[in-house]
């Protein structure tokens, strides 16, 4: 597999992006900054802050900024994954995602703000804490039980602690074939894949643990069970300090923020299928499993979450040094831009079927299809 710009670097290597990695800290901010520009302007519209940001700031900045398929050279990456200052670059997310969330309980229960203005700040608080589980997913593949638990803190806004088991445990190991509730096929459009997505994923963290804790699932040591209660504790705690009044605004912006989450997966293998080998296994990971893009602003926010191929070629692989792949299939945007497309999907497929394509040189009886479909897309769907 080929490794984007293998080009001679000195020695003395350093990370070009390493000061920009600190923009992860603003989307948990988005809703202290939704607070302040609504106090600095008067206008209410920035109550809507957090999606003017995602769908509006970011894929402009994408655009501007333009793209980066810059890798650490192999000698370097040793050492870059031992830098303290991408770890608390993650950490320090934490407690602003919570100052955040307890603000916005503040103003649902004493801001007097009529119901769009509500709503408004509801969504900007779930956009934080559906990029929060991208936190949480960083967290989730170190090791040592501090950061699975902190994993699952910053899960617990969104309500959405099974996904710290059903992803390592089963999406790494699936992921890009049809038994994958979090892989999207080519056909099935977003509002379809979003209730199996979720309630498969359910099913699959419950039978993981059922099976590792053979049957006796009602214990504490039940991983989703005890993620969930994290969700439990933190929904009564900001109740029972402001009030049943903000539960409403608490439950959309967990819904929101678990779609955002979804709409991320959906994008990341939509169509791509591991064939089997000779003895019925799935062939092993490769880049093309995986769409990637570069676009350097929506990788700074998402600890370069884009390079999507490598975090799965190497799910230990810290943030910093996940690599860029010429043989990966590109997205034409950032995920920002891309979530746009999600939601409208006869749009989606207009962008992105052809694209599936093209992966298989047109042969899209190689793609993962949604079942049913198969007659739509085998006729002769030609690459665009």
């Amino acid at each position: 597999m080929a490794v984007s710009n293998p080009a001679f670097m000195p020695a003395a290597w350093r990370d070009p992006k390493r000061l920009a990695f600190l923009l992860g800290l603003g989307p948990p901010t988005l809703p202290l900054g939704a607070m302040f520009w609504v106090w600095a302007t008067g206008l209410h519209i920035f109550w809507w802050y957090g999606p003017i940001f995602i769908y509006g700031l970011i894929p402009i900045a994408d655009w501007l900024i333009g793209k980066d398929a810059s890798n650490p050279p192999e000698s370097a990456v040793a050492e870059l994954e031992r830098d303290d200052f991408y770890v608390w670059c993650i950490y320090l997310t934490i407690p602003l995602q919570f100052i955040g969330l307890f603000a916005c309980g503040w103003v649902w229960a004493h801001g007097r703000l009529d119901g769009i203005d509500n709503l408004g700040l509801a969504i900007t608080c779930g956009c934080a804490s559906g990029i929060a589980i991208n936190t949480a997913h960083e967290l989730g593949h170190k090791p040592g039980r501090l950061a699975g638990w902190l994993s699952k803190l910053l899960l617990s806004p969104s309500v959405y602690g099974h996904f710290y088991t059903e992803h390592n445990r089963c999406h790494h190991a699936m992921f890009a074939t049809p038994e994958d509730p979090a892989s999207a096929r080519l056909g099935e459009g977003f509002w379809a894949f979003l209730p199996r997505t979720i309630l498969g994923s359910v099913a699959s963290a419950w039978a993981l643990e059922a099976k590792r804790l053979k049957g006796r699932v009602w214990t504490w040591r039940n991983e989703v069970l005890n993620a969930w209660a994290l969700s439990a504790v933190l929904f009564a705690g900001l109740v029972l300090v402001f009030g049943a009044r903000i539960l409403p605004w608490l439950v959309i912006q967990a819904v929101f923020g678990l779609c955002l989450l979804e709409a991320v997966n959906y994008i990341e293998h939509y169509g791509l299928l591991r064939q089997k080998t000779a003895d019925g296994r799935y062939e092993r990971c490769a880049p093309r499993h995986s769409w990637n893009s570069n676009n350097l602003c929506t990788n700074m926010f998402l600890y370069h979450l884009q390079r999507h191929a490598d975090h799965h070629a190497h799910a230990a692989r810290k943030y910093q040094a996940l690599r860029s792949y010429d043989d990966a299939p590109e997205l034409p945007s950032g995920y920002s831009a891309m979530i746009m497309l999600v939601y409208v999907p006869w749009l989606w497929r207009r962008v992105m079927d052809g694209r599936v394509a093209a992966v298989y040189g047109g042969d899209v009886s190689l793609a993962n299809i949604q079942p049913g479909l198969a007659g739509r897309y085998l006729p002769g769907l030609q690459a665009r």
